[in-house]
């Protein structure tokens, strides 16, 4: 938080002067109404689309047959209608999904549907060839260039379980290590910021319809490490910051807090960019050019998570600590004690008069004063025994 006396100075700083050196001239926590109202939006929206919408489950999840095949044949580029064509002409209804993935010469087409029957795979491989005539990799039509493999929804169910139970797990291993390396509120914070992580990166997943896929389930276990480690940074800057806070008049507690939320934030940013980096990668790469899908979808759902991650730790985890320990009196108490202090030394600089304080009574386990000085020409009365 920004006070009077230094607004205008940064006023002047430039954006990004002010954002490498961290002096606290953005003011996040004082405008943290703002950021609940905007993140618990997105979070109504999410679980709105989690409900309403639910998910594209893989194959892997609900089971089923998936065909694999070459995006080019003997015609040229297979058109995907083509392939739609082909599977209802042999079956009497539609596939699934019929998509191309990968690039250039690396393209294929995946047809995914309910399960079939061994009969009813071998008759749609045949429609699809003769309607298609895929190429081997000598040039010639080759049926044994379309695969097929089939899929229990039992293993992705197990699946689920185990990423659920270790999701439960590593909440409770976190906030034993925040509660004891920290304290409470600072665990309850991050695990607040922990939850909106996990619940953005699954809305956006029902939002877009991504296929979730085992490969999305273990991204999405591993984004709340890089959650965690940022708000983690942000929090021992603030426990740095406001350690003997109370004894000091300097600055409030969210005052404290903003400066540190400052200082680590071009930390934040470099750590995300560089962070995000090889995960573009993967996604451009590995699911653009090589077209193959668990990169895309381990991917993904890390560029999404990663970007939660960072803006939860900077406008929800250390906003939402700010106010759980602006609920205790002693804070809220040296907050009134720093306000008094700033007002009298604005009036001081007004040339108002301003009364001087009252000096604090002697209390008990003081240093007791001298005693006064004997008048002159009286001696002190000799030690030792009194006369009778």
């Amino acid at each position: 938080m920004t006070t009077p006396d230094t607004e205008g100075a940064q006023k002047r700083e430039s954006v990004f002067h002010r954002l490498y050196t961290g002096t606290g001239a953005f003011d996040i926590i004082g405008k943290r109404s703002r950021w609940y109202i905007a993140l618990g939006l997105l979070v109504l929206v999410c679980i709105g689309a989690i409900g309403f919408k639910g998910f594209n489950l893989g194959i892997d999840f609900e089971g089923g047959t998936k065909i694999s095949m070459p995006a080019v044949g003997a015609q040229g580029p297979i058109e995907t209608d083509a392939v739609q064509s082909a599977f209802s002409d042999a079956i009497g209804h539609p596939a699934e999904t019929v998509q191309v993935v990968g690039a250039g010469g690396n393209q294929s087409i995946q047809v995914r549907s309910s399960s079939l029957t061994v009969d009813q795979v071998i008759e749609v491989k045949q429609e699809i060839f003769n309607q298609t005539q895929p190429l081997d990799g000598t040039g010639k039509p080759s049926q044994q260039v379309i695969s097929d493999s089939a899929v229990s929804g039992t293993w992705g169910e197990e699946i689920t379980t185990q990423a659920l139970l270790a999701l439960g797990v590593f909440l409770v291993l976190v906030t034993i290590f925040l509660a004891f390396y920290f304290e409470r509120w600072m665990a309850v914070a991050a695990l607040v910021a922990l939850l909106h992580d996990v619940v953005v990166t699954a809305g956006i997943y029902s939002l877009v319809g991504f296929e979730v896929t085992p490969s999305t389930v273990i991204g999405l276990l591993t984004i709340l490490g890089f959650s965690l480690y940022d708000t983690v940074v942000v929090f021992d800057k603030v426990k740095e910051n406001t350690r003997g806070l109370l004894s000091m008049t300097r600055r409030t507690y969210p005052e404290a807090a903003n400066l540190a939320v400052n200082q680590t934030l071009m930390r934040s940013i470099n750590t995300s960019v560089i962070a995000l980096l090889p995960v573009l990668g993967l996604l451009v790469v590995g699911a653009g050019l090589l077209g193959v899908g668990v990169l895309r979808d381990l991917a993904l759902v890390q560029m999404v998570g990663m970007i939660a991650g960072v803006i939860s730790s900077i406008y929800l985890a250390t906003p939402l600590l700010v106010d759980l320990k602006m609920r205790e009196s002693k804070y809220r108490s040296h907050a009134k004690k720093v306000e008094q202090r700033r007002a009298k030394s604005a009036a001081r600089e007004a040339g108002e008069d301003v009364p001087e304080e009252p000096k604090r009574p002697v209390t008990a386990g003081a240093t007791r004063q001298q005693p006064a000085a004997r008048p002159a020409g009286k001696a002190a009365r000799p030690s030792g025994k009194r006369r009778r």
